[in-house]
Parts: structure tokens; sequence; C-alpha cells
């Protein structure tokens, strides 16, 4: 993405088109293969067992949370914000932080998506596409956190200076 882009309406065109959309295909193939390799090599001791299961679990939290950008925030921002964004904002900040320990429980679980030598194609197939999830979900929340977020929400304010000393009254 084209960094000098800072225009809210296409950042989110952006993230909807290069990341939502993507999840959306990335996960279910991830969870296939991650059954088949569960299954198939359920005897190996480097086997990911659960990691269907998490994943399941981190689609399902992903799709929630997308449709509450898409359905909620992103048109809110597009209309150029209101005096309560920040409360969509900061729960949308919340889950980005939920969805990075998960990704942290995800590549643990997997040994940081290195197969075992000797590892059939699935097994190997599986862990690149985590690693895409991965790097994907972590450039995702980046751009939505410091990028877009940041151009609706307030700084806080100190408190104005006076050019009295505070001896006038």
């Amino acid at each position: 993405m084209n960094a000098a882009i800072a225009d809210p309406v296409s950042l989110i065109d952006h993230i909807l088109e290069r990341y939502h959309a993507v999840h959306r295909e990335q996960l279910p193939e991830l969870i296939r293969m991650a059954r088949r390799v569960e299954a198939v090599h359920r005897e190996h001791p480097d086997v990911p067992a659960g990691l269907a299961d998490l994943l399941e679990e981190a689609e399902q939290d992903l799709l929630s949370h997308m449709m509450k950008e898409e359905n909620i925030l992103f048109p809110m921002l597009k209309a150029g914000g209101n005096p309560f964004v920040s409360q969509p904002i900061g729960m949308m900040r919340a889950e980005h932080t939920q969805h990075a320990e998960m990704l942290e429980q995800l590549m643990r679980l997997c040994n940081n998506a290195i197969p075992p030598e000797g590892a059939c194609n699935t097994w190997r197939a599986l862990y690149a596409g985590i690693t895409q999830l991965n790097d994907d979900l972590i450039n995702h929340i980046h751009l939505e956190n410091n990028r877009l977020f940041n151009q609706f929400e307030t700084p806080a304010r100190a408190p104005a200076k006076s050019p009295c000393c505070g001896s006038c009254g």
C-alpha cells in the first residue's frame, strides 16, 4: 500500500479488499488443512494438536470483528466520524489485542510455523499459510491502529496555559 494514502475512505477500501476479503479466504482453507494434518499425522510427536480448533475460534472472532467494522465503525469513519467514535475504536483496539494474543498462541502451537523435517506437502502448505495469516493480520492491525484510527481520535488535551502566573483574579 502506498504510504502516502491517508484519506480514510481509500484506507478503509484498501483494508476491506486487502485484509478482510483475504482473511475470509485464508481461514477456511487453513482449517481444512489443519484438520487433515492433525488426522493423518496424529501419532507424529510434532503434530499441532488442537490447531484446527484454534483456527476455527480465530475465524469466528475475526468474522465477528470484521462485521462490526464493516457495519458500524467503517461507515461511521467514512462519514467523517462523530464525537462518540472513540468508543467503537476503543473496542476494536481491545479486540486487536486479543487477535495479537491469539497469533502468539497459534505460533507457539505450530512451532513458529516451522514444519518438522520430512513434513508432507499439506503440512508445509499449512505452515506457509499460517505464516501468511500471521503477517497479514499483524499488518492489518497496524494499519487500523496506527494509520486509520489515529485520524479520528483526538489527543488528550493539556490544560491551556494562561499568560498569567496565577495571582491575577
